[in-house]
């Protein structure tokens, strides 16, 4: 390792442990990693097209983002300022704002590509 970068295999099983992480500690994450569970057993059983499977897997990785960025934001927030400041608030406040706005654009995708061939399959 040279001038603090990492090669090799470590930085990929270090990304990967920062994901188990926020599954194992944040309740916001499980959720978010259930909702994408129903949604592709759904886009599977609807048999999306290729192109709707795009606009899902955008909006799941949206979420999952925002939602990292958001935990890690967190966990820095707390480090630097363990004691209630305004600016901490802030920052936390904006990042969780991050999230609910990938959440709501998935919420809107979901709609539009799983909302039509679902209304068919349950009631016609």
């Amino acid at each position: 390792m040279s001038g603090g970068r990492s090669h090799g295999v470590q930085p990929f099983l270090n990304a990967i442990a920062g994901i188990v992480r926020a599954l194992q500690n944040e309740r916001h994450m499980r959720f978010h990693f259930a909702a994408a569970l129903v949604v592709i057993v759904i886009g599977a059983w609807l048999r999306v097209k290729a192109h709707d499977w795009l606009w899902l897997s955008v909006a799941i990785t949206g979420v999952w983002v925002s939602e990292l960025f958001n935990t890690a934001i967190e966990r820095t927030v707390d480090l630097a300022s363990p004691d209630i400041h305004p600016l901490a608030k802030a920052a936390k406040d904006t990042a969780a704002g991050a999230v609910l706005v990938a959440a709501l654009f998935a919420v809107v995708v979901g709609a539009i590509v799983l909302g039509p061939p679902l209304w068919k399959a349950c009631f016609q």
